[in-house]
């Protein structure tokens, strides 16, 4: 399978996406994703199959592929190929039309001929056939008629009649171009401010869009190891690279600090305002701002490895997905045209049977044609999952797909992993005790024995007894489950491990390491996990929005009922093996919707299990891979903003699908029964889009907790 990414210009409206997803699944491509918001369309292609067959069978329904892979820039269109090109170029026209019907007060002699006006009109007319009309003929032909065969039925259909009362020297009569004329001007207005405001609806994600290319000091050596700093373009840089950032930069790709230390604003990137300090050895995130201070860094990841490009195709994969709640609209969509079609000529032949004359019955259902508006139904869901995902990145929570987004309203409990999540996972040392020994010699032995072992807890207490007075092993090892092993040059045998090494000398198992020469106890350390000082107000806003909290652990029943008692955590369960977990949190979704929040590699199960699993930016590669969300700002402070967000995004589709169902199903026979003109209609279905993007851009500024 190899992955394709194309960028698709000329989708109008959901059916546009769902003539090209159907168009692919025919063609045998595999998890096929069409976004009409941005014309970004990816799939896998099976290997040996023609990329340039998919392409033209794309162009041949009516689009036009302007870029064939991720990141290519796609050509500047010509004015004319806009659809505010398209609108002025039409404009003109349809103003001189227009005066005919001021003909009481304004008295223009030529305008009164008919076969003037049909000069006039014929150029916007074949403007709009060659945009319109090429997209709807290529779309009955696919079996999927879009709402420009609207359009084209209704501007033709006062064109040709218009043309036909010409030709038998009755124009006078049925002069109409400029009902074709204004039709297809004020669609083409409409469609550039649909397209306008729902672009708008993009802002955030082109804000870190534009944080992808930029300028680096690069640094480099010259024949007598002078250092020198030249300019390159960061997409130039490669993973090993020497890189100067100087204060008020942007740190332009994603390195490690060799040298200096600086203030880092990532709120680009993570939502958090206030500025961190980075010290040697630490990571900087490509698109945060060196705020004060000048470092030196080495580059560690570049092309689609940064983490700016991980958020990007997270969210533009996010946009892709269809919520469960769009899939009625989207059935509702595809028999639309044909059904409006159907009404407009039961309205012309029910009103021609009640008025008597053919012109009134036509103007009546070219206005049923025209007002119709099966875009605000297929861009009800796009639209809003547009602006709640483009918030929640640059707010610093990432969602892989449009789903979990959606879910998050369902959600009565949240289950939390403790060490690194509701902890910081960073320890430090809480009390020690020493049994007839000197202290000195003792932290000696912890030291010389701690300092092999890379376990968080052993790195912990070496740095904590560090000492130059460090013991010589004849040989140290360390011992899976129970601790570090040393025997000394006269044969002494010390440990430093778990209550395991001592369960037959002593009853007291609360405390972290125990410290033993030749089988007999000489002392043991308690070290303490420090809470996150969010992980209190996560938990009681939790409890305020009426959601159950569970602390699910691996540690000692002990250690979890004393941090659950700090939170106020309302279910325990310690002690859990990774398999135990994922049965326990299979168990707690069968009861009720759950969310998991964890990050470590055992933690990853249970968050692919879970309805929404959720992680933490630093944690495990796995549990976030696991996870369906990811929260940016190391920490649990973005979770209220998650669960706020994917509440007030689900009722912002509502809204927006309330909206466009009561427009279509009140603007319809408002148009059959002669209350509104075809002029008017192609105006109000124009801006009965731009209502639906202004309700969805309001998400950005709503207050969500």
């Amino acid at each position: 399978m190899e992955n394709i990414h194309l960028k698709v210009d000329g989708m109008t409206c959901a059916n546009c996406a769902l003539t090209i997803n159907k168009y692919l699944d025919k063609k045998g491509m595999q998890n096929v994703k069409v976004n009409p918001i941005d014309g970004d369309v990816s799939f896998e292609m099976i290997e040996g199959t023609p990329k340039d067959e998919l392409i033209k069978g794309i162009n041949d329904l009516g689009y036009k592929v302007v870029a064939e892979s991720k990141g290519e820039i796609p050509e500047k269109q010509k004015f004319l190929n806009t659809q505010v090109g398209r609108f002025f170029f039409c404009l003109p026209f349809t103003l001189v039309l227009m005066l005919h019907m001021l003909e009481s007060w304004i008295h223009i002699h030529f305008l009164m001929n008919p076969w003037w006006q049909f000069a006039i009109c014929l150029p916007v007319y074949l403007m709009g056939m060659s945009f319109f009309g090429k997209s709807a003929i290529k779309s009955l032909r696919n079996g999927l008629p879009n709402m420009n065969v609207l359009i084209t039925i209704g501007a033709s259909a006062a064109f040709i009649y218009s043309f036909v009362g010409a030709l038998i020297g009755q124009g006078h009569e049925y002069m109409f171009y400029e009902t074709a004329a204004t039709i297809i001007t004020l669609v083409f207005f409409g469609n550039y401010m649909e397209d306008a405001s729902i672009q708008s609806t993009q802002r955030a994600l082109k804000s870190l869009v534009k944080s992808q290319k930029v300028m680096a000091n690069m640094i480099a050596f010259d024949e007598n190891h002078q250092e020198i700093i030249f300019p390159i373009e960061n997409t130039q840089l490669k993973v090993g690279d020497l890189i100067l950032v100087r204060s008020g930069e942007q740190v332009p790709i994603d390195c490690k600090i060799l040298w200096g230390d600086a203030h880092v604003n990532e709120a680009l990137l993570t939502g958090e305002s206030i500025p961190v300090h980075k010290i040697q050895k630490d990571k900087v995130i490509g698109g945060s701002i060196v705020e004060t201070g000048q470092i030196k860094a080495q580059v560690t990841a570049v092309g689609d490895d940064t983490v700016l490009s991980g958020i990007l195709n997270l969210v533009k994969q996010a946009q892709g997905e269809k919520p469960p709640i769009q899939h009625l609209a989207d059935k509702i969509s595809a028999i639309f045209v044909p059904a409006v079609i159907g009404i407009a000529v039961i309205t012309f032949i029910a009103n021609y049977i009640y008025l008597g004359t053919f012109t009134p019955s036509l103007m009546r259902s070219i206005a049923v044609l025209v007002i119709a508006c099966p875009c605000a139904m297929g861009l009800a869901t796009p639209a809003a999952i547009a602006v709640g995902l483009g918030r929640a990145a640059r707010t610093g929570i990432l969602f892989r797909n449009a789903k979990s987004l959606e879910n998050f309203r369902t959600i009565k409990q949240v289950v939390f992993d403790k060490t690194g999540t509701l902890t910081t996972g960073s320890f430090k040392l809480a009390s020690h005790q020493i049994f007839e020994m000197e202290e000195k010699e003792w932290q000696s032995i912890v030291y010389s024995l701690e300092r092999y072992s890379n376990h968080p807890i052993a790195q912990c207490v070496s740095a904590s007894f560090k000492t130059k007075d460090e013991i010589r092993w004849s040989s140290i090892e360390e011992v899976k489950g129970l601790g570090m092993k040393g025997i000394d040059k006269d044969g002494n045998t010390f440990w430093a491990g778990s209550y395991k090494i001592v369960s037959a000398i002593t009853t007291e198992s609360m405390h972290n390491v125990y410290i033993v020469k030749n089988d007999e106890l000489i002392g043991w350390i308690d070290v303490e996990d420090e809470l996150r000082p969010e992980a209190k107000d996560v938990i009681t806003y939790l409890h305020s929005v009426g959601i159950k909290s569970v602390l699910l652990s691996g540690d000692r029943q002990e250690k979890c009922d004393h941090i659950a008692k700090l939170l106020g955590i309302d279910v325990v369960i310690a002690e859990q093996t990774p398999e135990e977990k994922l049965e326990k949190i299979a168990a707690l979704n069968a009861i009720e919707p759950t969310a998991m929040v964890g990050d470590g590699i055992n933690d990853a199960p249970a968050l692919a299990k879970a309805t929404i699993g959720i992680s933490l930016s630093d944690a495990s590669q796995l549990a976030i891979q696991s996870a369906q969300v990811v929260l940016m700002s190391q920490g649990l402070k973005k979770l209220p903003t998650a669960l706020g967000l994917g509440k007030h995004t689900y009722i912002t589709i509502k809204q927006n699908l309330f909206w466009a169902f009561f427009y279509n199903i009140i603007a319809i026979p408002i148009a059959a029964l002669g209350f509104l003109t075809p002029t008017f209609g192609a105006l109000v279905m124009g801006l009965s889009d731009v209502v639906l993007a202004i309700n969805s851009v309001r998400l950005f500024f709503k207050k969500v907790i």
